[in-house]
């Protein structure tokens, strides 16, 4: 039987609120990447993957981050995805949360054709309505590029938490993106393009681009605190990290600083100002963390960032404490910083967890350190065979 537990926290204005928790019990997986089929019975806490690099250990995750978002994590073409050789694909898990309630969620595609994705046998119209019903988040190697790659990296580090939890900024979003796609499209004309028409395309990108704004400067407000005190934890008070948002909005009305520059953008072909430029300024020290920070350090400040993420979207309207994938997170960090990953995830503001790693020592610290309920698995060549399972005595 699954035991789950309905823990509480303190928000800003002194009440209690309750969390539920969103289990994934079993899941079915056929021809996705490397994972020809798997069939799993789940722990509701603690879910472990060892085996070598390349193995399917993270292909395991990203199925289960397919099921959340409806796509994969690394690869938003559904075709590519599709074990090589076969012409399908299907993955099914079946969830349940703390008041028994069962959630179905089936995704399937044939080559050639579009996916379809459904919630208890029914299929979605826009796949964005099921954004957030299963709230995740993963931590993966890949995480690096918030701290060396551009921009675009670290703002999609924001839609992706802020879209669980609100529809309205996914719908701003979109409009915003549209409204810039036809602006960009009049900015590249050879002749010059019609004023009036210029004009409604750039009020559309003023109007959601404030509110896309403000929904960002509220998220960023609300981590910093959080994330400076994982970091902390983690890193044994050794460091001081801190974030910046940085927007064209903070210059004054959006309208007037998308209008001010636009012979720049007719010159360039492309707009030079609003959200879509927005930035995320990583410091350690005071100073930037791409310059600064070692691997370590780089490491531990994403981590960190990832599990305030957490915190967030367990506070927020649907307060679900969300599933966490986390996929070789050890490796280029010190025995002490293991150690105070461990005890913070092993502890109980987490709910279910699944985690990966190729040295089996860093999984048995994890198990030896509480009792919970846990299953390990070994991943080799996409195949999952389970190793061993434990119930809690609580």
């Amino acid at each position: 039987m699954i035991a789950l537990v309905c823990t509480n926290f303190a928000i800003g204005n002194g009440n209690v609120l309750y969390t539920t928790f969103m289990i994934l019990k079993k899941i079915s997986v056929i021809n996705y990447k490397n994972i020809q089929s798997a069939n799993l019975e789940l722990s509701p806490k603690m879910n472990c993957f060892i085996g070598h690099n390349g193995e399917g250990k993270t292909n395991f995750l990203d199925a289960v981050y397919y099921l959340s978002f409806c796509r994969s994590a690394g690869n938003p073409i559904d075709s590519q995805v599709m074990l090589h050789g076969q012409d399908f694909f299907m993955l099914e898990g079946s969830y349940v949360n703390d008041m028994g309630d069962e959630e179905l969620v089936y995704c399937g595609m044939k080559r050639g054709t579009k996916k379809h994705f459904k919630r208890n046998k029914k299929e979605y119209k826009r796949l964005s309505e099921h954004i957030g019903l299963i709230p995740l988040i993963l931590v993966s190697p890949s995480d690096a590029i918030m701290i060396e790659g551009g921009s675009e990296e670290r703002r999609r580090l924001m839609d992706v938490v802020i879209s669980q939890y609100d529809h309205a900024y996914i719908d701003a979003l979109n409009r915003y993106a549209k409204a810039l796609q036809q602006r960009n499209s009049l900015l590249k004309m050879e002749e010059e393009p019609d004023a009036a028409l210029m004009q409604i395309w750039e009020e559309q990108m003023a109007a959601e681009g404030e509110l896309i704004y403000q929904k960002r400067k509220q998220f960023v407000e609300e981590l910093i605190p959080v994330f400076q005190d994982i970091y902390q934890r983690i890193s044994g008070d050794k460091e001081q990290v801190s974030l910046s948002y940085q927007s064209h909005c903070q210059r004054g009305p959006l309208l007037e600083v998308i209008q001010r520059d636009r012979l720049k953008d007719r010159a360039v072909g492309y707009s030079l100002h609003g959200v879509h430029r927005d930035d995320l300024e990583m410091l350690l020290g005071g100073y930037p963390m791409k310059r600064e920070g070692s691997q370590g350090q780089n490491k531990t400040f994403v981590l960190a960032l990832k599990l305030a993420q957490f915190d967030f979207l367990k506070r927020t309207n649907s307060r679900t404490t969300p599933i966490l994938l986390l996929d070789d997170i050890f490796d280029k960090l010190d025995a002490s910083r293991v150690e105070q990953i461990v005890k913070l995830v092993a502890g109980d503001d987490y709910g279910q967890i699944f985690i990966t790693d190729t040295n089996r020592d860093h999984l048995d610290q994890i198990l030896r350190h509480g009792n919970f309920d846990y299953h390990l698995y070994h991943v080799e060549k996409g195949q999952i065979t389970p190793l061993a399972s434990h119930l809690s005595d609580l």
